[in-house]
């Protein structure tokens, strides 16, 4: 039985592994358990799961005399003290944002496997967490939850140091593929909530509306699987059966394909190196007929071309990127800016003269220094 700790419970992929947990009693144990805000749902899987420590990041509240048996931790440096403090195999983080960088941190350094479905703690620290990790042996000690990049573990697995030509990135193109710049200048925050094959958080929603999110994974799987830039392509897969794919120097490519159900990847993660009975529906290509692949519109999603520039300039770009982007999806849900500004925001922070970033307090500082700048910004524009 392993011992797991998800950071990031009441979210969506906190609570699919929860699902995963239950469906296999007998193979895992909740160590520790984390939620942003949400108290009263917090509560209730403490009852549940009994784990030996939970934790509240937005701050303190009242426990109640019941879950007294818990220890609690609070605040900004409650994960970072999980992760590191709280006996557990694998430490499953599910937290949007930087708030993790020093949780995965911890965790790999006091010998724990973390479960990482959060992008922004490699595509900001991947300079410092990657050198530390091992993805492929059978005591691999990072495996990643992401759709794609968990499809690009799979097609690499076995293979040889420097044997592929290209990772292929698969993206759905959200709810405005084909639309117009025209068109996209009018989006609204309720039109981007309306994923047309995901069921995520708001943020990510987000991300995936403006391919944000696949701006992001760019960034991830050149840390993730040493990849130069020049070897990371995205398709625009609307079906999103195939969730990535890796060309290797003989030209044959290998593909991950199955229905879009996040707890996939999750199980594949949890059992690592097993593969156990699915939890989720099975993939039957004679019902599917037809795939269809194209190239992304970068006029109309420049995020994917702002990756690349992120990657070229090096240093601290990734992370002002993301941090910039967090800022100004958040402005945009809140009516300040529109859809199109988010990619502006970005633009205009890499435009400037950016801080080092070569360790974890220099990475923080450049996440805050960002964030402060983009949201200058957006009061600029506004």
């Amino acid at each position: 039985m392993r011992k797991i700790s998800i950071l990031g419970a009441t979210g969506s992929i906190g609570s699919q592994a929860l699902s995963i947990v239950d469906a296999y009693p007998n193979k895992f144990s909740i160590s520790a358990l984390s939620a942003h805000s949400n108290a009263e749902e917090l509560f209730s899987l403490v009852r549940k799961y009994r784990p030996s420590a939970a934790a509240l990041t937005l701050g303190e509240v009242p426990i109640p005399k019941d879950l007294s048996f818990c220890s609690w931790y609070f605040g900004e440096t409650a994960l970072e003290k999980i992760a590191r403090d709280i006996p557990s195999d694998d430490v499953l983080v599910s937290v949007v944002g930087m708030s993790a960088l020093k949780a995965v941190i911890n965790a790999i350094d006091t010998g724990k496997r973390v479960l990482l479905a959060n992008k922004e703690t490699i595509v900001a620290g991947g300079s410092v967490i990657m050198p530390k990790c091992d993805l492929f042996s059978e005591n691999a000690n990072l495996i990643p939850i992401d759709s794609e990049h968990s499809a690009i573990h799979q097609c690499l697995l076995g293979a040889k140091d420097n044997a592929f030509n290209s990772l292929i990135l698969t993206a759905s193109g959200g709810p405005f593929r084909n639309y117009s710049i025209k068109e996209m200048q009018n989006v609204r925050p309720e039109d981007a909530l309306k994923h047309p094959i995901w069921d995520m958080g708001k943020k990510i929603t987000i991300d995936s509306a403006s391919m944000f999110n696949k701006a992001l994974e760019i960034i991830e799987a050149k840390w993730l699987f040493a990849a130069k830039p020049s070897q990371i392509d995205v398709l625009v897969h609307p079906e999103s059966i195939v969730h990535s794919m890796v060309e290797y120097k003989d030209y044959a490519v290998v593909a991950q394909l199955g229905v879009p159900d996040m707890r996939t990847s999750i199980m594949y993660a949890m059992f690592y190196p097993v593969r156990m009975g699915a939890v989720s529906e099975r993939l039957n290509l004679s019902d599917i007929h037809t795939l269809h692949f194209e190239k992304p519109n970068t006029m109309c999603f420049p995020s994917i071309s702002l990756a690349y520039e992120a990657l070229r300039l090096g240093g601290s770009a990734p992370c002002a990127l993301n941090a910039a982007n967090e800022v100004a999806v958040q402005a945009f849900l809140d009516g300040k800016i529109g859809f199109l500004n988010m990619a502006d925001t970005v633009k205009y922070l890499l435009s400037k003269d950016l801080p080092k970033a070569e360790n974890a307090d220099e990475i923080i500082y450049a996440d805050s220094w960002a964030r402060f700048k983009a949201t200058e910004y957006i009061h600029s524009i506004n």
